[in-house]
């Protein structure tokens, strides 16, 4: 059973939480001072190391870098996951970010091939097929057109694939690290097809890759018309290589696999090309033995990225639960949060901004006194779309499928601190 809470309560409550919980840290602070300090009266700050030298100049690091003290702020593979290095995938590290932007250097990789080295100056996107007129772009030509900048998330539809049968990864970067948010810039792929005048009958577009993979995929003209960027620009800069460079489709809310990295060609169609990426792969294998095909869309989704196993709890009592949550249908409109492994649920705070289709963060304050809890998110979207549990979304797809695994995950806090990777049915 779940408990409701009119907003008026829900607010008093998290308000409460909120000020007793800014109560109590700065009492703890200001102990510490007074402490590490022999007592504030009198007693001179110590002044550390390095306040007695100088720093690096301006040019030390003429592309700058993180701190030394993050340096284990990086993104992972997991080995036995694929056969080569060529052909698979690191995991962004959830766990140490905060706000809704990914670095461009932690956003997760997937490659099919191989990232490609490709000189920007001689590199062309092609439009071609049901076309008024054929075109070829250079960079120089596309960067001349009106730009655009848009925030979304880009998310394998794989992620957390890997525990559609039981819980499997032992942290929130390996369970659900195959996504990241960017803020995108370049052209809306809507203006290049306007250059380029479609053709009647024209239903779908090829989207092809330079890389070794030759990556195509197939996208209904409806979503080429409507919010596709071919994007030259990740954070304001560039995009990175392992990213696309210099040249690749967003396609905000859809699967990771149709935004094709390292974009060459675009070719109008009347029918899907039916190539291997939506055929053998990139379908969804359901329990009476048929595959659903083409779906693009990324539910919604959410994970608790603090606590988690990577992010153990040290001390008893207060804590915030932080996490994130996205949906590919729109914005998202509320996150619930479970202690007691979704008997009961407490509405979280939303942290702005909330975009479209875009990380959004979520808070809820927490005093933990040692008892074993398992904690779960739910998010809810703008269109209504409730989040599964594991057991509705096995109930609907079987277990023999890799994509849209977007079910309520759970951590099990232990009363040591430790958090386990759990699932309940």
């Amino acid at each position: 059973m779940h408990k409701a809470k009119t907003g008026a309560r829900r607010r008093e409550f998290l308000g409460r939480g909120f000020a007793a919980a800014g109560i109590g840290i700065m009492a703890a602070h200001h102990a510490k001072i007074a402490a590490a300090n022999g007592g504030l009266d009198g007693a001179p700050l110590e002044v550390p190391d390095w306040t007695r030298m100088l720093g690096s100049g301006v040019t030390a690091s003429p592309y700058g870098v993180p701190s030394e003290y993050e340096k284990n702020v990086i993104r992972r593979n997991v080995p036995w996951l694929t056969v080569s290095e060529q052909a698979s995938v690191s995991f962004t590290p959830l766990h140490e970010l905060d706000g809704i932007i990914t670095p461009s250097g932690l956003c997760f990789e997937r490659h099919h091939g191989g990232v490609p080295t490709i000189d920007p100056e001689q590199h062309r996107l092609v439009i071609h097929g049901m076309v008024r007129e054929p075109l070829i772009f250079t960079m120089a030509d596309l960067v001349r057109f009106p730009s655009v900048s848009r925030i979304h998330f880009i998310e394998c539809p794989a992620n957390g694939g890997m525990e559609w049968k039981g819980a499997q990864m032992a942290g929130v970067q390996f369970s659900h690290g195959m996504v990241h948010c960017c803020e995108w810039t370049g052209v809306r792929l809507s203006t290049l097809l306007d250059e380029a005048g479609i053709q009647a009958g024209a239903k779908w577009i090829l989207a092809e890759g330079a890389d070794a993979a030759a990556m195509t995929r197939s996208i209904p003209i409806e979503k080429a018309l409507d919010d596709i960027i071919v994007a030259y620009a990740q954070n304001g800069e560039r995009i990175r290589p392992e990213q696309g460079y210099p040249l690749r489709l967003v396609v905000p809310g859809w699967e990771g696999n149709v935004q094709v990295k390292w974009l060459r060609r675009l070719k109008l169609g009347d029918k899907p090309w039916q190539h291997r990426e939506e055929t053998s792969k990139y379908t969804d294998l359901m329990p009476d033995g048929t595959a659903r095909q083409f779906t693009f869309v990324q539910e919604a989704n959410s994970v608790i990225t603090a606590p988690c196993p990577e992010k153990p709890l040290k001390a008893k009592g207060f804590h915030e639960i932080r996490g994130i949550a996205w949906s590919g249908r729109g914005r998202i409109t509320r996150v619930d949060v479970s202690f007691d492994g979704g008997a009961n649920w407490q509405t979280a705070a939303l942290q702005e901004p909330v975009l479209d289709k875009c990380l959004t963060r979520f808070r809820l304050p927490w005093r933990w006194q040692g008892e074993q809890a398992f904690l779960q998110s739910r998010a809810i979207d703008e269109t209504g779309y409730v989040q599964p549990t594991i057991a509705g979304l096995r109930k609907m797809r079987g277990v023999n499928s890799v994509y849209h695994k977007n079910a309520v995950h759970t951590w099990r806090v232990n009363p040591n601190g430790s958090i386990d990777n759990v699932q309940i049915l």
